[in-house]
Formats: structure tokens, sequence, C-alpha cells
């Protein structure tokens, strides 16, 4: 897969994002911050999640100065979170829940990149619990906002994005989210692709068989009346559009964990020799972007909705665990599990809530 022949202009009208909210998670280095960016320049309102506080200060500074040269300054804040925690997910969701009016696009970019294997606070594999449940929990407590976002009249239909990766074929056949034994320290001994891999092909299923074939085909009442199209509520009675992405091999800071998952000398050598080949942020950043914005997405609901993009405006095919009913299934159930393990029975709202 080459470099992109375009460019952020060209995949995202300036003018039409205008009144409207973005979360984007890891919205302060590499795709998340270009992404983060572009969708503020287009005058969204971004909230950035991100784990790093000094990086939030610095992304807002450089977004707010290119901003200062076009017009109004961005409308662009910070707010500070552990997707691994899955307690601190609960509290800054709830915040953003009642102190935004609306929210428009949710943007799952976050990750642990190519790693050994961690543990996260609440005991299970990091890289499964940052990079897929700290975003399935973010998605379950601002889905009422997004709900009722929908219902307003005439407002596009707003988008759930995940970031994925085509490494997502790397996941072991003996994975299948049938237990929670498969998450923890020795079940399974993966090496540190595989465990990228693992969570990568979790963000395709959550998208396709939770959220685009699940959740959001369920309607509720705040969607009623709504203008967004009768096409959109064919193929999506929430009103509500899901999509998953691969941004391409992309050079970022996920390089630097390299030298941990491979050894100082070697990871250093696999980092700088697979930097000529890769693509830069901002072109990573695109078919994140089309996903999030595109009109095609919301005039083809049939052909986009819950779709895997590869580059904008192109369909990817899955590997076969990823069209797998059955792991979307058990991965759902596994999820719901595992956070209420974490925060008790009320740790989920009702998936077709609507804010009040």
């Amino acid at each position: 897969m080459g470099k992109p022949d375009f460019d952020q202009s060209e995949v995202v009208d300036n003018s039409n994002l205008r009144g409207r909210t973005a979360v984007v998670t890891g919205g302060t280095v590499g795709i998340g911050y270009e992404v983060a960016r572009t969708l503020a320049l287009a005058h969204a309102r971004v909230l950035l999640i991100a784990q790093t506080g000094e990086h939030g200060e610095q992304a807002i500074a450089k977004i707010k100065e290119d901003q200062s040269a076009q017009g109004p300054i961005a409308d662009v804040t910070f707010v500070q979170c552990d997707l691994g925690n899955l307690a601190d997910v609960q509290r800054v969701a709830d915040k953003i829940r009642e102190q935004e009016d609306r929210l428009d696009l949710l943007i799952c970019v976050a990750g642990v990149g190519v790693n050994k294997f961690d543990v996260s606070s609440d005991g299970l594999d990091r890289h499964f619990a940052v990079n897929h449940l700290g975003h399935f929990l973010l998605t379950n407590r601002l889905l009422p906002l997004m709900r009722r976002t929908a219902a307003r009249p005439g407002t596009p239909a707003p988008r759930i994005v995940a970031v994925s990766s085509e490494l997502h074929r790397a996941a072991p056949s003996s994975v299948s989210f049938a237990s929670a034994d498969e998450l923890t320290p020795g079940a399974d001994q993966l090496g540190a692709a595989q465990l990228y891999a693992r969570s990568k092909l979790a963000n395709l299923l959550f998208i396709k068989y939770g959220l685009a074939q699940g959740v959001l085909r369920n309607p509720s009442a705040g969607t009623k009346g709504n203008a967004n199209g009768n096409s959109v509520h064919a193929h999506s009675p929430s009103g509500i559009l899901a999509l998953a992405t691969h941004p391409g091999a992309v050079h970022t800071d996920q390089q630097d964990q390299f030298k941990e998952a491979y050894g100082s000398v070697f990871g250093t050598l696999l980092k700088y020799t697979t930097i000529p080949f890769m693509r830069t942020p901002d072109q990573g950043s695109l078919s994140t972007l089309w996903a999030a914005t595109a009109d095609d997405v919301e005039r083809d609901p049939a052909k986009w909705n819950g779709a895997y993009l590869t580059d904008p405006a192109q369909r990817g095919e899955e590997s076969n665990m990823a069209q797998d009913p059955q792991r979307g299934k058990n991965l759902w159930q596994l999820s719901e599990e595992l956070v209420r393990e974490k925060l008790g029975k009320d740790g989920l709202l009702p998936w077709d809530e609507v804010k009040a």
C-alpha cells in the first residue's frame, strides 16, 4: 500500500464542520493529532483525550498557532484520561456527557503499538485494555449524547470511527474472545505483534458486529422524527454510523516501542530501516478523516456503515476472523462482563439510552 497522492484539504471540506463537536482519543500526537488538527481547522469543536498533560498543552498551542493565521481561534480542549483505567474512562466520559450539548464525531485513535506484554491498572493485557476496552466503555457512556445529537432535525448523522490496522491479520487463530483467561499474564504468551494484532482485530469486530450490526440498529425514542434522511435510518435506525480504518504503515512515536518489544539494538534498527517506506502522520490521517466527514458515507450507508477503509473511499477486505459473527458476539459479551466486573453493575449505561 503506497503513499496517497492527495492531502487533508482534499478530504475535509473546511465549511461543513462548523457547529459540530468531535472527541478524538490520542489526539495530541501522531495520527490522532493530525485528525484533531484538521477537524479544528475546519471549525469543529474538538476535545482531545490523551494520557499526558504536557502533550495536550503542546498540541493545543500548535493547533491554535495554525488557526490564528486563518481567522478565529480554534475551539480545542484537552481532557486527560488513561484509557487503560476503566474508572478514569467512566469519569471522563460522564463529565463530557454532562458538559457538552452535542457530540457528532467519536474518533478512537489512541493505542498501544507493537510492544511486549504489559498489564493495565485493571489487571488486563494493556493492548486490549487501551486499544479496545477503554474505547468500548467510552463509546457506551457517550452514546446517549450522540443519540441526542442524531435526533436534531437536519443534523448530519453522527459517526463513530475506530482506527484499526491491516496487522489485525496477524492475530493467532486461537483468539476467540470467549474468556478473560485469554487476556491475563501468561495465558497465551503472544508476541508483541500478535498482542497488537489481537487488539486491532477487536476494533474491527466492535465496529462491525457490536455497533453497525448491533446496538446502532436499535432506534430509541430520541431518534424519532430525525431529519437525517431515510437512507441512514434504513441501515442504522439510531441515526449513527460506525466505520473502521487502516491508516497505512505510518511513522509515529509508536515506533519507539520497538526497542521495548525487540531490544535496543534490533528495535532501533527496525525503526529506522522502515521509515523510508512509511507514510507521514498527516498521510496516515486521511482514511480516518474521510470516514468521519465524507458526505458519501451518509449518501450510501448501505455501502459504508460498518465498513473497513484502507484509504479514503476504498473499502478493505477484513480477515476471515474479522468477519466472524461469533467472535464479534464473544467480544461484546466479554467486554460487558469485564466492565461490570471492574466497575460494578452500573458501569455500563443501557445502550439505547438517550441523554435527557
